[in-house]
C-alpha cells in the first residue's frame, strides 16, 4: 500500500521529469522555427567575411589563415574542383556531404546546410556535429582556383566550459529539488498523519484528542474542524450517557415504588384505607411512567423528523385560547387570575406540535404558581417574528439554573419535581419544537418572583 507521502514524492518527481522533457521539446521546436534561420544567416555572413578577407589579401597563406580561423572556434572543410579536400579544426562526427552540395558551391552559389538540416525532436540541430550541418560559400584559392568553403561553429570549443557549467547546475538542481521535495512533502504530510492517528483514537471512543497544527492553510483548517468535531462528539457522548442514566433513574424509581407497594398489598394485615392509599400510589407511579414514555417517544420522533414538519397558516392566538380553555380545571382549582392580550395573529407552522408547546408552557406555569397567583398571556407581531409571552407569579428559578432548564431531565428542585410528577423533558420538547420552526425561546426568572418565557416564531 502506497502512503500519501510516497505518492506525493513520486508524483512531484514525475511532474519534474515530464516538465523537463516537454520544455526540451518546446525549446527544440522554438529553435527549429525561430533560431535556426537566424543562426544560418549569422554564420552565412561570417563565412562570406572569411572568404572576402582572404580574397582581398592574396599575400596571406590560405592554410595558415584557415588554421587560425579554426582555432577561434570553427570547424572548416575546403574542397576544390579536383576533389582535393582539407579539414581544419575538430573532426566532424559525420563527414558525409552530398556531391550536389559541393558542386553547387563550386558553381558560385551558397549552401545553407544549417537552415535545411532535417529537424529532430530529441537532438537540437544546432549541436549536431555533421558536415552537412554547415554553411558553404565559394572561395577563390591560390592562383584563383575555385574552391568550396564549408564552416560551422565548434560547439565543444566555444561552449565547452559553459556546457559543463550548465550540466553541473542542472544536476545539482535536480538533486536539490528531489531533496527539498522529500523534506517539504514530509512537512505537508505530517499533519495528515496526526489526523489519521486522531481518527483512530476517536474510532476507539477516545475523544480527548489534541492536534497542535499551527497552520493557516486548508490542512490547518481541517485540523481545527476535526478538534471541534472531537469535542462535540465528546459532549454528545457525555449527553448520551447522562440521558441513559436519567432515563434509567426515572424508570427505576416508579418501578421500585410499584414493586414495593405491590409486595405490601399482599399482606393480610392492611386496612382498607391503607390498601386504597397504596393502590393510589401505584396508579400515580404508573401514570408517571406512562407520561415519561410518551415524552421519550415524542423526543425520539422530533429527533427523527426534525426537517419534516407540516406548516400551514393558522391563528396562533386562537390556538393558545383553546389550550387555556382545555386546562381550565387546573388553573381554576388554584384560583389563578388570567390576563390575556391575544389579538388574532396568523403564523405558519405545525398546529399539532405548537399546540404541545403552549400546553407544556401553560401547564408548567400553573404547576409552579401558588394559589391566588397570576398568569399573563400575550401575543404581538413584531418586524420579522411573532412574539408569544407567558408570564407567571410562581416560585421562579435561580440564575444558576437558567442556562440548563432546556436540557433533558434537568430539574432545579428534584424533591419538589418528584412530588409534582415532573420528568424534566417538557421544556426540552418545547425548545426543540420551536427551533424546528426556525424560532427561538428564552426565559427571564427570579427566585420567588416568577418566570417569563419568550417564544419567537417566524411570520408567514
Amino acid at each position: 500500500m502506497k502512503t500519501l507521502y510516497l505518492r506525493i514524492v513520486l508524483t512531484t518527481i514525475a511532474v519534474m521529469v515530464f516538465s523537463s522533457l516537454l520544455a526540451f521539446i518546446l525549446a527544440n521546436v522554438y529553435y527549429q522555427y525561430s533560431l535556426k534561420p537566424y543562426n544560418d544567416q549569422k554564420l552565412t555572413r561570417m563565412a562570406k567575411d572569411i572568404a572576402s578577407f582572404y580574397e582581398s589579401n592574396r599575400g596571406v597563406d590560405q592554410q595558415a589563415y584557415l588554421q587560425h580561423i579554426s582555432k577561434l572556434g570553427y570547424q572548416i572543410y575546403v574542397v576544390d574542383s579536383s576533389g582535393h579536400e582539407t579539414f581544419y579544426g575538430r573532426e566532424f562526427r559525420n563527414q558525409r556531404l552530398e556531391k550536389s552540395a559541393v558542386k553547387q558551391v563550386l558553381d558560385g552559389k551558397m549552401y545553407h546546410g544549417i537552415a535545411n538540416f532535417p529537424s529532430q525532436v530529441f537532438v537540437t540541430g544546432f549541436f549536431d556535429n555533421e558536415l552537412a550541418n554547415t554553411i558553404g560559400v565559394p572561395l577563390k584559392g591560390e592562383s584563383n582556383k575555385q574552391q568550396a568553403l564549408f564552416i560551422r561553429p565548434d560547439i565543444q570549443l566555444q561552449f565547452g566550459e559553459m556546457r559543463i557549467f550548465f550540466s553541473v547546475i542542472l544536476l545539482v538542481m535536480i538533486i536539490l529539488s528531489i531533496l527539498f521535495v522529500l523534506i517539504s512533502t514530509r512537512y505537508l504530510v505530517k499533519p495528515i498523519v496526526k489526523l489519521t492517528e486522531a481518527t483512530k483514537q476517536v474510532a476507539k471512543g477516545k475523544y480527548n484528542v489534541e492536534l497542535y497544527v499551527k497552520r493557516r492553510d486548508e490542512i490547518g483548517a481541517l485540523a481545527s474542524h476535526f478538534s471541534e468535531m472531537a469535542k462535540s462528539l465528546e459532549q454528545l457522548e457525555e449527553m448520551r450517557q447522562e440521558f441513559v442514566s436519567n432515563v434509567s433513574h426515572e424508570i427505576q424509581s416508579p418501578l421500585a415504588s410499584i414493586q414495593g407497594f405491590s409486595k405490601t398489598l399482599r399482606s393480610a394485615h392492611l386496612s382498607d384505607e391503607q390498601r386504597n392509599e397504596y393502590l393510589s400510589i401505584i396508579e400515580e407511579e404508573s401514570r408517571r411512567m406512562s407520561s415519561l414514555s410518551k415524552q421519550l417517544l415524542t423526543l425520539a420522533s422530533l429527533d427523527k423528523e426534525s426537517q419534516n414538519i407540516d406548516k400551514i397558516p393558522f391563528d396562533v392566538a386562537a390556538q393558545i385560547k383553546q389550550v387555556l380553555f382545555m386546562t381550565e380545571w387546573s388553573w381554576r382549582e388554584k384560583e389563578l387570575a388570567i390576563e390575556m392580550d391575544l389579538p388574532s395573529t396568523m403564523i405558519s407552522g405545525d398546529q399539532k406540535l405548537l399546540h404541545q408547546v403552549w400546553t407544556n408552557l401553560i401547564t408548567n406555569s400553573v404547576k409552579f404558581t401558588e394559589e391566588g397567583g397570576t398568569l399573563s398571556l400575550r401575543v404581538q407581531m413584531e418586524d420579522t417574528h411573532c412574539h408569544v409571552e407567558f408570564q407567571d407569579t410562581g416560585i421562579g428559578m435561580s440564575k444558576e439554573s437558567l442556562p440548563h432548564i432546556f436540557n433533558r431531565f434537568y430539574k432545579e428542585d428534584k424533591a419538589r419535581s418528584r412530588t409534582e410528577g415532573s420528568s424534566g423533558l417538557g421544556l426540552a420538547i418545547v425548545k426543540q419544537i420551536v427551533e424546528m420552526h426556525g424560532g427561538s425561546i428564552h426565559v427571564e426568572s427570579e427566585k420567588g418572583k416568577g418566570s417569563t418565557f419568550h417564544v419567537y416564531l417566524p411570520k408567514m
